[in-house]
Parts: C-alpha cells; sequence; structure tokens
C-alpha cells in the first residue's frame, strides 16, 4: 500500500492562501492588459500619424489627388486583409488627424504626450468631426482620460457643451471654502445642467423635477458628473424637534463632502439661499464626519439673474453654488381636445376598416 502523504499545512490554510495568491496573480494580469491596450493602442495612433503625416508631405511635394489616397486604401487593405482600419474614409481621417495636431501651439515634450494620443481612434474621430476648435478638443480629450469616458459619453458630452458649462454656476467657493478644494469644487458643478431626459409639463413643480430625476437616477447622475454619489431624496433632518426635508443629498468622494441639492420650479429667489444656509449647517453639525470637508450646496432653479444671484451669496458663510436647468418641456392639451381624440383602439378598428376598403374586389364567373 502506498503510505499517504500528509500535508504540513491545513486545507482551510492552504485554500486562503489560495485564493489570495489568486487574486494577486488575477490583479497583475488585469493591470497588465490594461498596459498593454494602453501601448497598443498609443502605436496605433503613432502609426496613423505617420500615415497622415506622410499623405500631407506627399501632396504637398507630388500633388496627390484623391484618386491616389484611394489607391492606397486600396493596396494597403489587400496588403494586410486581417488589419482594419484602411478604407478610404479612415485614410482621409489619418490626414485631418496629422493635420489637427500638427502645430501644438503649448511646448510637449513629443506630439505623442498629447491626451489625444492616450484616448482610442474612434473618440478621436469623434473629436476631429465634432470640434474645430483646438483648444475644445485637447480638453475633451483630457477629460474623457479623467472621466473613463465611452464614446458615447463623450457624444453626449460635446452635445451638451459641457466645455461652455463646467464650472460655471455662481458660487461664493473662494470665500467659504480652503483654497485646496475651492477650485476643485468650482469644477465639479455646472451651469446649466441639462436634464433633456425629463419631459415636463410647462406648468410643473419641484416635486415633478424631483420624481423625474429620482425615475432617472443613472442619467441624474451622468449629467452632475463623476464623484457624486447618490444618499437619499427628502432626507430627514430633525432640528429642535422639527422636521425637514432635504431635496435630494449626495456625497461627493472626489470632494470628500456632502452635497445638499435644493429644486426651484421657479427663477431663483435670494431667499433660497437663506433655507440651503439652514441646511448646510445641519447637515455639518449632524452628518459630516471628522474627515469630511465643509458640505456644499447647489440651487437648481428653472432660471436665474446671475447678478441677484452673486449678492445673495456674498455674505453667506457656507459654500453655495446656483444654477439653472434644462428639461424637454411637453405642453399639456386642454382638457376638452384630449376628450376628443380617438384612442388607440378606436384607431387600430379604423385602420382595419380602411384595409378592407383598399383589398381588391373579386367577381365570380357565372357558369355557361
Amino acid at each position: 500500500m502506498m503510505k499517504k502523504i500528509a500535508l504540513k499545512t491545513s486545507y482551510t490554510a492552504l485554500t486562503k492562501e489560495y485564493v489570495q495568491t489568486l487574486s494577486t496573480i488575477k490583479k497583475q494580469v488585469q493591470e497588465a492588459q490594461v498596459k498593454t491596450a494602453l501601448a497598443a493602442n498609443k502605436e496605433l495612433l503613432k502609426l496613423y500619424w505617420y500615415i497622415g503625416h506622410t499623405i500631407v508631405e506627399k501632396q504637398s511635394v507630388h500633388d496627390w489627388g484623391t484618386s491616389v489616397i484611394e489607391q492606397l486604401a486600396e493596396d494597403l487593405q489587400n496588403e494586410f486583409p486581417g488589419i482594419g482600419g484602411f478604407s478610404p474614409r479612415n485614410i482621409f481621417r489619418m490626414r485631418a488627424f496629422y493635420l489637427a495636431y500638427e502645430k501644438v501651439p503649448q511646448p510637449v515634450a513629443q506630439i505623442t504626450d498629447l491626451p489625444v494620443f492616450s484616448i482610442p481612434w474612434g473618440h478621436n474621430t469623434v473629436l476631429l468631426e465634432k470640434i474645430k476648435d483646438l483648444d475644445k478638443r485637447l480638453w475633451y480629450a483630457k477629460k474623457t482620460i479623467e472621466d473613463g469616458w465611452s464614446r458615447g459619453a463623450l457624444e453626449t458630452s460635446i452635445k451638451t457643451d459641457l466645455y461652455a458649462r463646467e464650472g460655471k454656476a455662481v458660487t461664493n467657493f473662494k470665500k467659504t471654502l480652503p483654497a485646496y478644494q475651492s477650485g476643485a469644487a468650482q469644477q465639479a458643478l455646472k451651469d446649466p445642467y441639462i436634464f433633456d431626459f425629463l419631459s415636463l409639463a410647462n406648468d410643473y413643480n419641484e416635486h415633478d423635477v424631483e420624481q423625474g430625476l429620482i425615475d432617472n437616477v443613472q442619467k441624474m447622475l451622468l449629467e452632475l458628473g463623476k464623484g457624486f454619489a447618490f444618499v437619499g431624496r427628502q432626507y430627514h433632518l430633525e432640528v429642535s424637534a422639527t422636521d425637514f426635508y432635504i431635496d435630494l443629498l449626495f456625497y461627493h468622494y472626489k470632494l470628500r463632502c456632502f452635497v445638499v441639492v435644493e429644486l426651484k420650479a421657479r427663477e431663483f429667489d435670494p431667499r433660497d439661499a437663506g433655507q440651503l444656509n439652514f441646511y448646510l449647517s445641519a447637515v455639518d453639525s449632524q452628518l459630516r464626519h471628522p474627515g469630511d470637508n465643509p458640505t456644499i450646496g447647489l440651487l437648481l432653479c428653472k432660471t436665474k439673474d446671475n447678478l441677484i444671484a452673486e449678492y445673495a451669496l456674498r455674505d453667506i458663510n457656507k459654500p453655495i453654488g446656483v444654477a439653472d436647468y434644462e428639461t424637454d418641456i411637453v405642453k399639456r392639451l386642454p382638457k376638452n381636445l384630449k376628450s376628443s381624440l380617438p384612442t388607440i383602439e378606436e384607431l387600430e378598428i379604423e385602420f382595419e376598416k380602411y384595409k378592407d376598403k383598399q383589398k381588391p374586389k373579386t367577381t365570380k364567373k357565372r357558369k355557361a
């Protein structure tokens, strides 16, 4: 009989060690995959840059026209059938890619240090096709890297003109926040906020906006921006045996602070700042942890006068921002008109009648 070999380490300990080792190796593999993907992406963009540069050079020296570039694309596709990206359209994009950044005004060690070389080619094509301004392109490329935007998220940010909105809320942050936090807090707020996923009647109220945002919480968080974590709606606070309710409460994990959001379905009123200032004091007293930064308030209003908002915040000692928001307004039909409209069922019945009338009539032949 074979002798049983006794393991020095217990099965439980061995299993625990194995799981830990496997976890460590998996992490290393994932990091290597990311580095490899980033390196491969940069090499691909360097290739595209070289091709674009070559085409521009040949066009200036040898007067290459469209037909020559189309022939080049066809020959490359035939030579490298397993490699995509050599369509005529993409070849012309490579030319545009080179021309877009060949003369970058700010100093960089190498052209490949530009943020556009650290985002996928698909993202770059979006920037080339939708943005003409160089500074804007580089800004969106940098934001793509910082926030990990997908191509769709990048397109949405461009469509809603995030470049012109970020950091534009009226605030008193420079006076009320430490220097290390005020700049980042300012950039975390926008003006206006685009809630175009909300379809509201033209006589909507605060509850309608709040309900719409909660129903679309994922889209709301995307529009608020990276760092916002949803804590609660109508968050209850008790002060001196009196109940108060915050419209929306968030925690911003990058700023390390709570963010109180109050919604107004009307123009900004200076008294709104006083109400929000009270909520910030209560949150700082009841919820803020020792390691948290001061709580920030954000008033989202249907509209505002910037000067009135600045005056309202000038002597308040709590950090508050005021911004507009935009929604998709749907006008309600008058009740008498609505009642006269046919229902879906009635429309279907009428449509079936119409189809029957369109059928060709057949006549029976008489027997001889």
